[in-house]
């Protein structure tokens, strides 16, 4: 009976961890931000293109992987990989690393070039949803 609990323990706490780790993550901007689509999100964050200043979450954040993942389909050790290659040869600077939501906001809230992504449930007036990320 031990055995059959200490298993039916850990599958809860695998759901609960798998369950936190997949949020709603949606891309934000400035209120009068330009939109964006796929293509355009997926070149901004593997530093093919420069036109918006992106903001990140924390490395080892688990939305960050998951966003990366999503928008990429890379890993974060490949992520790494991506933006050292940009910044080494001089082609652009890494994404700008806040430490939350609340951060990304205001720092997308006050620069019209700047992108981010938060929680679908942060988002509210002081920033535009410009595209969701499922």
């Amino acid at each position: 009976m031990n055995k059959l609990m200490t298993k039916s323990l850990a599958a809860l706490v695998l759901v609960g961890l798998f369950g936190a780790a997949h949020a709603d993550i949606v891309v934000v901007g400035g209120p009068n931000a330009d939109p964006l689509n796929k293509d355009q999100l997926t070149n901004l964050y593997l530093g093919r293109t420069f036109d918006r200043k992106l903001i990140d979450m924390p490395e080892g954040n688990a939305m960050r992987d998951q966003f990366y993942k999503k928008v990429t389909d890379r890993e974060p050790s490949q992520m790494k990989a991506v933006w050292a290659r940009v910044v080494f040869t001089g082609k652009g600077q890494a994404p700008l690393m806040l430490p939350d939501a609340d951060a990304i906001k205001k720092a997308v809230a006050t620069d019209p070039k700047a992108i981010g992504y938060i929680d679908k449930t942060q988002a509210d007036a002081s920033v535009k949803v410009l595209m969701s990320i499922n």
